[in-house]
């Protein structure tokens, strides 16, 4: 073939190559082709499509596992509930609960009251009994009220076993004074609406998921006039102090609860919970925001604010 031929095949070649080029790639403006991306763009996820987390001590998980988790340790504990709040507290939790309770005083003295029936109290995270038992025996000995009750309700069947296994050494045990009932301080559906007279939480409080909830949950089954209590570490207020205490929450009970019950993991939780609990001011905030009116700057700081007693009113 001649150079000339040959160039005009090559040229042939190359123009029909373009129009089969054009025919698959059709023309569009640059418009055309912003709109065209962003319909092929994946649509990013919204804030609601993404789960919910909420904190385990210190680490970040899926809200609807932390009530797992918590349980587990709990159900861990449960047996050495008083030396794990030894530890917590320095061996300080009896005189803090002991106070707690003459502070609030339960119980109708006849002498000085009308009522017949006693005090219904709801004791929350309350499985082990420590507290319903200082109330009913404050109640019947210091106020000479022998219909004052009490129900605990707690979330783990593990405490609530516990608890009922203490009853047995008070005379409690088999009273209708006492009952012990499983359920969660968030969905309180078996406690009727302003039925409760006095609503107790203590070192429990830090632990459940939505602490607001559980707020608004006490202050629709108190009664109006009715008293929200919390007893919960909280923030020291003193900074050589707090650097002390911190050094030995961090330090040393992780690894006492390892040597004493071979669970480390179950205590570094606990010493976490305590740190990422909201301070004393927060707190207040959050029992005001659920509608109770609070006594005074709102709660009473206990050695130094190693823990701290927080009260609302439900208003009249």
């Amino acid at each position: 073939m001649s150079a000339p031929a040959s160039r005009l095949l090559l040229r042939r070649r190359l123009i029909d190559a373009g129009k089969k080029r054009v025919s698959r790639e059709p023309y569009r403006c640059f418009s055309c082709s912003v709109q065209l991306a962003q319909q092929q763009k994946p649509r990013p996820k919204s804030p609601q499509d993404a789960p919910s987390t909420t904190h385990f001590g210190f680490e970040t998980i899926a809200e609807q596992l932390k009530e797992q988790r918590v349980g587990a340790v709990f159900s861990s504990v449960a047996s050495s509930y008083d030396a794990m709040n030894d530890f917590m507290s320095l061996g300080i939790h009896r005189l803090w609960k002991d106070h707690f309770v003459r502070n609030l005083n339960p119980g109708c003295n006849p002498l000085t009251s009308s009522s017949k029936q006693g005090m219904n109290i709801l004791d929350i995270a309350g499985g082990t009994g420590d507290i319903a038992f200082r109330m009913l025996e404050h109640a019947s000995t210091i106020n000479h009220d022998a219909h004052t009750r009490v129900t605990v309700a707690d979330i783990n069947p593990d405490m609530l076993a516990e608890g009922k296994k203490r009853a047995l050494q008070t005379p409690y045990a088999r009273s209708s004074r006492l009952k012990f009932v499983e359920a969660n301080a968030e969905k309180l559906d078996m406690i009727p609406d302003s039925s409760v007279d006095l609503y107790t939480v203590a070192f429990g409080i830090r632990n459940f998921t939505h602490k607001d909830a559980a707020i608004r949950e006490a202050f629709r089954v108190l009664k109006p006039g009715g008293v929200f209590a919390c007893l919960e570490f909280s923030k020291v207020n003193n900074s050589l102090f707090d650097a002390v205490y911190k050094r030995w929450s961090f330090g040393a009970i992780p690894l006492i609860g390892q040597l004493v019950a071979g669970d480390r993991d179950s205590y570094q939780y606990l010493v976490e919970s305590i740190e990422r609990f909201p301070s004393q001011t927060e707190f207040r905030d959050m029992i005001q925001e659920a509608g109770f009116l609070v006594p005074g700057q709102g709660w009473e700081d206990l050695t130094g604010g190693i823990a701290a007693i927080h009260k609302g009113v439900k208003p009249l």
